[in-house]
This record gives structure tokens, C-alpha cells and sequence, in this order.
């Protein structure tokens, strides 16, 4: 059957909604061979014009649209749906003002063709978003999604709905822009590849926004090379773009070749404003290399190139652009040049500039103020741009999402520490410290109620963790998709229920008894430093041997993993010499300052992130001391609300042989244990027994998850229980032993936070966890921690006790406590 023109226009309008260009493409000049009615070629000119755009080639798309519009005859609505096409050709190349115009006049005449002006109506809230007018640009989105679902194209509403989240994105709304955003991909991701990417382009501004720089540039690289393998030449300029500005907070040296290249295609296709967008980024990263003072090849950028883009840019109305750029260079001339008066050179900040535009201008004046010897002026602007952070963070309750944000404030807490430093007052170094680890600490979280479509996706996780032949189950696709789905679930759900105020140095003080010290280390660009404390005393101290420190770090944890296998022979022999000797150098380095002046004390450790897996109770100086590891002298000494004794609950998971030996030394010291193993020890009934005891002992494989430490866990007999679920648990037990290797450990994210599974249940409300960052031998946890619960059944708190059980047994191993300890 021949399809008249009529038809086959239909179906290429409905293929090229899809985003299915090439068979769109086709139908359209098919329809246009069969018809010679001037709007009907007017209306198949302004598609093919559409499909032209998307594949970078403006001129031309420009060309048919005006060479329709030249043709006699043609209705009120035929015109506008043509000056909307321009006004599209206008908005990708840059010329918002232009392309306001043509879309007034396109949406003014069209009448009530929903069908034409529902993109119209999409297009120019694209249009005022650019501008910063997201008002304007929501009350459009939210006049299109209707529009979109009189027609019944599906697709092109979930668009609508996929700019809604962004437009949320740009207001600082990351939770709500995922939701849209996620809403919108279950539809666009099904109808073609080249959808699936945009969603992907434009999900990645949230994630890097977010501080998830790994997730963002995975999804951009994704994005790359689909718009290329469908020659979208804009498009793929603009998933560069967006990669660039992504490295740009990790990895400038990088970002600024990805930049170049983008601002190449971007002139290739003549979109002028958003190559010059792309330069600005390419001379920030040039700018942060040369201020971090790296060794590097990148050639620094010539006089009067920041002026010129920068110049471009407000000529565009990009104003927070070019603030970003004027800071980022005023900034390399604060650390690396002479002292300069800011009358010399005016900080411009637009009022409605976002967030870390606003950071970074406190980022500047707290470098000028440093660079001028003013280290308390700089310390007051760096704590009032991370009081400004703090109050966003503070709106989520989520622990993935708060260690996350910390990269916004990274700048800001170097500046204010290292002036803290050289002030050498031990109560401005300790507040900086709490400060720097309170960020992601400050709040308490308000747990959802059950989910069931959540533990249906952490269910279907668990299945394809056990079915995975690779380590790195979480890049599979199906994976993938449903990792992001648990993350964005939690984001949403988890709210805040309150805050907690940061301790001070004197507060501290006044808590701590004769017995006790506390030591809190700090990582500074330079180098490493300590406040040692105790009740009467509070030092500064240097770490001189830290870059030793650091070589022994280098080869630590491979050491480790093999002594636990190799433990005999003299191969055996080989790697204890070598593992004895970075464990030396790491106790000598970080512990020889400070026990002069801690003495024999009970010890509370604040380890800064990079220290990140340091078996501490392995270190020589610590044998024999009771101490636990603390996230913050804040958490450490939080007061909580005595609960009654629930009880004590043990499980062993599949495949560890001493496992029930284990958990039966463990129970025999307290009446009435209960203890889950073999087919029992399932996901649910462990989290069941997790709700209603007050002392957990899990004995398990674990396994750590860099990617997503929230996707860390402990295998059971129906798959890994994950961070995800016990973030989810009310109530938690007061103490929880963790008997696996690995779980123990944390990913660093901006040099000052760390999550991992230790993380998760403290930030769930645990008191003490007991774990070991690296592997031990099962013979090892087996005796030292069936030993462990002799003192807590005692009541001695788990730091004690575990010191006992060490002395007792004789073991020299790397389990410690995490929290509060004693």
C-alpha cells in the first residue's frame, strides 16, 4: 500500500521525535516527492531542518527553513512553526536574544497546535535557562509536558519532563533534578541511543554538581561516543564540554586538551558562544595547574587571553562564566604572585550566581587575605563560604551525598587550615580540623520507612554481585542502571531529623579525664600535622617524616594481604621482614611526635582521609594501648540516650570456615545468644536481628566497593548485604563487630572525607564497630574476636576489650575500633 504524503510525514515527524534520524530522514523526502501543497513542504522542510541541527550543520538547516518561507501561500501557523525552527538555529549557535524573538513570534502564531508548539515552548525555556531566568523557563516546561501528552508522544513529554530536572539542577536542586531526570530516562532510554545519551549528558551535570565527578565523566564518555557514531557534532561538543568542567575540580591537566578540543568542534559547527564557553574552561584548568605548581608540560596561558574570553563571554551574558574565569585567575595571582589589594582588582560576583562560583570568590579573597599575612581574616571568609555550603548540605540526610559535596568546599578548608597552621594555636588548628571533618558529619538522619520497590532493586543487585565473574560487577549494565536507581532512592528518602554543633578544643578538654588524650591529624597540601590533647595540655605538632610515611603507605596494604596467606617458609619470612619494616616506619613517623606528649594514655585517634587504612593496632608504639579510631572529636564525644540491653545476635556467612567456631566462643559468653549460619544467615533475617540486639557480630566475606563504597558488603547465604541496607536499619545495635576482611576500609573523596562500611554504621547510629581495613586470617579473627566478647559481656567498653582479647590471645592483628570505643 503507497502511504500518501500526509503519512509518511507523520512518520518521520514520529521517527525523528525518537530520535531516529536517519529513518526519519528518509521518510520525510519521501513525503516531499509526493505532495506540492506549500504548507505540507513547508512543514516537511522545517523536520528535515530539525534533523540538520541535531547534526551540527546550522547553515543549512537555516537555508531550508528560509527557503520554505519563501514560498507562497503559506498559513499564519506554517510561518510560526518555521520562525520556531529559526529560533532553534538561533539558540544553538548562541544567539539567545535572537532565538527569544523568532520563539515568541513561532509560539504567538501557532495557534493551538500542540504538536508544534510544545517544542516550541521546550526550546525556549532552553532559552531562558541559558539566560538564568528559570522561573520563565519552568512555567514553559510546565505548559510543553501537557501539550506533549494531548499529541500522545511520549518521548518528547518525558524530554520535557528530563529539562524540568534541569532546570532544577540549576537552581541547586539536585534531588528533585535526579528525580525528573530519572522519571524521564525509564521512557527517552528505550527509544533510541542518541536519547539515552542526552539523558546521560545531562544526568552528569547532577552527579558532578553532586561532587560524583567518577559517575559523571563515566556517563559523559558514554555519551561521546554515541553522539559521535551518530555525527552529532554539537552534541558531542557539549559532552566534552561538560567532561572538561568535570575534571576541572580533580584533574585540570587533563580537562584543559578535552576543553580544546571541544572548542574546536564548537567552531566547526558555528556555535560561537559555546566555543568560547569551552575556552574559558580550557584556560581555568591552564590557571589551576600553574597555581598547584605542578610538573607538567600544559603551556600556561598568554597575556591577554583571560581578558578576551572573558570579555567574550559577558558579550554572550554569560555572566557566571566569566566571573568563573576572572576568579580562577585572580585566584592563581593570590597564591602564586606578590600580595595584591583587591581595589587593584574588584571581585565581580552576579547576585544570582551558583553556589560554587560563589565559593570560589571566597576561595580568592581568603588567598589575597593569606598572601597579605592576614591569616585570621582568611580564616573568617573560608569558614563564612563553608558556613554557605553547609547550609545547602545540610538539607540532605543522605551519607553518600554529604561526603560527596565536600568537593565544593575543598578549596576553602585548604585555605582555612593552612592559615590555622600558621597561626600555631593548637584551638584554632583543632577547630579547623573538626570543621574540615564535621562538613559531611553535621547531619542526623531521619530514616525512611520501608521501601519495597528499593528492596526489590537491592535484591536484583545481590543476584547479579553473586553471578558476576569480574570484580567490577557494578560496571554491567543492568547493574550499572540499578546502582544508580538505589543511589537516586536514597538521595530522595533519607531526610534530616537535626544537626549536630561542633565540639571546641576547650569543650574537649573539659570531657577528658587524666587517662585519656586525643589526637586529631591534618592534612595540609604541604604536609601533615597533629593536636595532641589532653585534659591539661594541647600541642600543634609537626610531622616531619611524613613523605616517609607516605613511601610506606605506597606498598602497605599488598603487604598485608600477603602476610595473611603467607605465613610460613621462607617466603613467609621475606614478606614479615618487609611488612615489619613500613610498619615501623609508618609508627615512628606519625606516633613518635605525639607520645611525648600523650604518655601511656588511652588513645582517641582522628585520622585524617589520606591515612585512610592504616592498621594502627599493628603500629609497634601502639601495642598494648587502648585506643579507638574516631571520624571527629564531635562524633567521639556525642552524647546519646542510654538504651536498654537488647540482647546479643551473631550470623556467619557462606564459606569461612571458623566461622560457627567463631560465633559459638563469642555466644558462650553471654546467656541467650542467638546465631544465625548456614541457610539461615539471609539478607532479611540478619537485618531482622540487626533492629533488635544491642551487640551484632557478623562473620563474613566482605568485599569493599571503590566505585560505589555504599555498595561495600558482607556476603550472606542469598548475596551481600550492602551499605544500602544497613543505612536503613532502626534501630542499630550500640556495638558491631565486623569479622570480614576489607569492610574496614573507606574510599577518600576530596582528600577529607572517607565512606565505607564502618562509615555507614556509624552515620546509622552505631556507638563502636570493630573491623579491620585489610586482610586477616581466618585463624586470627576466629580466636581474637571470639575472645573479644569475654570483656564486653564483662561490660567493658569495646576498645578494652579488644585490647584484652589481644593481650590474652597473644595476636598482633589489624582489627581496631571505629567510634566511640570507650
Amino acid at each position: 500500500m503507497t502511504l500518501t504524503a500526509e503519512e509518511l510525514y507523520r512518520r518521520g515527524r514520529a521517527q525523528l521525535n525518537a530520535g531516529r534520524n536517519a529513518a526519519a530522514r528518509q521518510a520525510l523526502l519521501r513525503a516531499r516527492t509526493r505532495t506540492e501543497d506549500p504548507n505540507l513542504r513547508a512543514r516537511i522542510a522545517g523536520s528535515l531542518a530539525a534533523i540538520t541541527i541535531r547534526q551540527g550543520d546550522r547553515a543549512s538547516a537555516e537555508a531550508i527553513c528560509l527557503e520554505a518561507l519563501a514560498l507562497t501561500g503559506l498559513s499564519p501557523a506554517t510561518t510560526a512553526m518555521l520562525c520556531g525552527q529559526l529560533g532553534l538555529v538561533a539558540l544553538e549557535r548562541g544567539d539567545l536574544g535572537k532565538a527569544m524573538s523568532l520563539l515568541d513570534r513561532g509560539i504567538a502564531g501557532i495557534g493551538d497546535e500542540v504538536e508544534h508548539r510544545a517544542p516550541m515552548l521546550l526550546n525556549r525555556s532552553v532559552v531562558h535557562m541559558q539566560a538564568g531566568r528559570l522561573a520563565a523557563a519552568i512555567a514553559d516546561l510546565d505548559r510543553a509536558v501537557p501539550d506533549y501528552a494531548a499529541t500522545g508522544d511520549e518521548v518528547s513529554r518525558a524530554m520535557a519532563v528530563h529539562n524540568r530536572g534541569y532546570a532544577a539542577l540549576l537552581a541547586g536542586d539536585l534531588v528533585p533534578a535526579l528525580e525528573s531526570m530519572g522519571e524521564a530516562r525509564a521512557v527517552l532510554s528505550t527509544a533510541s541511543a542518541v536519547n539515552a545519551a542526552i539523558c546521560d549528558r545531562d544526568r552528569a551535570e547532577v552527579l558532578r554538581d553532586a561532587g560524583l565527578t567518577r559517575d559523571a565523566e563515566h556517563a559523559l564518555e558514554r555519551a561521546i561516543r554515541v553522539f559521535g557514531a551518530h555525527r552529532m557534532r554539537q552534541a558531542r561538543a557539549e559532552a566534552e564540554f561538560q567532561l572538561a568542567r568535570s575534571l576541572l575540580s580533580h584533574d585540570p591537566e587533563r580537562a584543559a586538551p578535552i576543553a580544546a578540543a571541544a572548542a574546536r568542534r564548537f567552531r566547526a559547527v558555528g556555535s560561537e558562544s559555546w566555543s568560547v564557553r569551552a575556552e574559558a574552561v580550557r584556560l581555568r584548568a591552564l590557571l589551576t595547574v600553574e597555581a598547584d605548581g605542578r610538573a607538567t608540560s600544559v603551556t600556561p596561558p598568554p597575556d591577554g587571553a583571560v581578558d578576551r574570553v572573558e570579555t567574550q563571554l559577558r558579550a554572550h551574558r554569560l555572566r557566571a562564566e566569566a566571573a568563573s574565569l576572572r576568579l580562577t585567575w585572580q585566584r592563581r595571582r593570590a597564591q602564586t604572585g606578590p600580595a595584591e589589594p583587591e581595589r587593584e582588582s574588584r571581585i565581580r560576583v552576579p547576585p544570582d550566581a551558583p553556589l560554587p562560583v560563589r565559593l570560589l570568590a571566597q576561595e580568592v579573597r581568603a588567598a589575597r587575605a593569606a598572601a597579605s599575612g592576614d591569616d585570621a581574616r582568611a580564616r573568617r571568609i573560608a569558614a563564612a563560604g563553608l558556613d554557605e555550603l553547609a547550609g545547602w548540605q545540610a538539607s540532605f540526610g543522605s551519607l553518600d551525598l554529604a561526603t560527596a559535596l565536600v568537593m565544593h568546599g575543598a578549596g576553602l578548608l585548604y585555605a582555612g587550615l593552612g592559615a590555622a597552621v600558621r597561626s600555631g594555636r593548637p584551638e584554632v588548628v583543632f577547630d579547623w580540623s573538626e570543621r574540615a571533618r564535621h562538613l559531611s558529619q553535621q547531619t542526623v538522619p531521619l530514616r525512611p520507612p520501608p521501601d519495597p520497590a528499593l528492596a526489590a532493586d537491592l535484591t536484583e543487585l545481590r543476584m547479579l554481585r553473586a553471578e558476576a565473574v569480574s570484580g567490577d560487577w557494578l560496571a554491567e549494565p543492568r547493574a550499572a542502571a540499578l546502582s544508580e536507581q538505589v543511589r537516586e532512592r536514597e538521595w530522595s528518602s533519607i531526610g534530616r531529623a537535626g544537626g549536630r554543633r561542633r565540639l571546641t578544643l576547650a569543650e574537649l578538654q573539659a570531657d577528658l579525664d587524666g587517662d585519656t588524650a586525643f589526637v586529631a591529624y591534618a592534612f595540609q597540601r604541604d604536609g601533615l600535622v597533629a593536636v595532641a590533647v589532653t585534659a591539661d595540655d594541647a600541642r600543634i605538632v609537626d610531622i616531619p617524616r611524613w613523605p616517609v610515611a607516605r613511601r610506606a603507605l605506597a606498598g602497605l596494604r599488598a603487604d598485608l594481604d600477603v602476610a595473611a596467606t603467607v605465613r610460613s617458609g621462607p617466603m613467609g619470612d621475606v614478606v614479615r621482614r618487609s611488612l615489619d619494616e613500613r610498619l615501623d616506619a609508618l609508627s615512628e613517623a606519625l606516633l613518635g611526635p605525639v607520645l611525648p606528649i600523650v604518655g601511656d594514655r588511652r588513645l582517641a585517634l582522628a585520622a585524617a582521609a589520606i591515612l585512610n587504612g592504616v592498621p594502627w593496632a599493628m603500629l609497634p608504639a601502639m601495642r598494648g594501648r587502648v585506643f579507638t579510631v574516631t571520624d571527629s572529636a564531635t562524633q567521639w564525644r556525642e552524647s546519646r540516650e542510654p538504651t536498654p540491653f537488647r540482647g546479643v545476635g551473631f550470623a556467619v556467612g557462606p564459606r569461612v570456615p571458623r566461622g560457627p567456631e567463631e560465633a559459638a566462643r563469642g555466644a558462650s559468653a553471654w546467656p541467650g545468644a542467638g546465631i544465625l549460619e548456614g541457610d539461615e544467615a539471609t539478607v532479611g533475617a540478619v537485618t531482622e536481628l540487626t533492629a533488635r540486639v544491642s551487640v551484632l557480630h557478623l562473620a563474613a566475606h566482605g568485599r569493599h566497593a571503590d566505585g560505589n563504597p555504599m555498595f561495600s558488603g558482607l556476603e550472606l547465604a542469598d548475596g551481600a548485604l550492602f551499605g544500602y541496607d544497613v543505612d536503613r536499619v532502626t534501630p542499630v545495635p550500640d556495638t558491631v563487630v565486623l569479622s570480614a576482611c576489607e569492610v574496614g576500609r573507606s574510599s577518600v573523596r576530596w582528600g577529607w572525607e572517607a565512606i565505607g562500611m564502618t562509615r555507614v554504621w556509624l552515620h546509622a547510629g552505631t556507638g563502636s564497630v570493630i573491623a579491620t581495613p585489610v586482610v586477616v586470617a581466618d585463624d586470627d579473627a576466629c580466636e581474637l574476636l571470639g575472645t573479644v566478647h569475654t570483656g564486653l559481656a564483662a561490660g567493658l567498653p569495646p576498645a578494652l576489650a579488644l585490647a584484652r582479647a589481644a593481650e590474652r590471645t597473644g595476636l598482633r592483628s589489624s582489627f581496631q575500633v571505629h567510634g566511640r570505643g570507650f
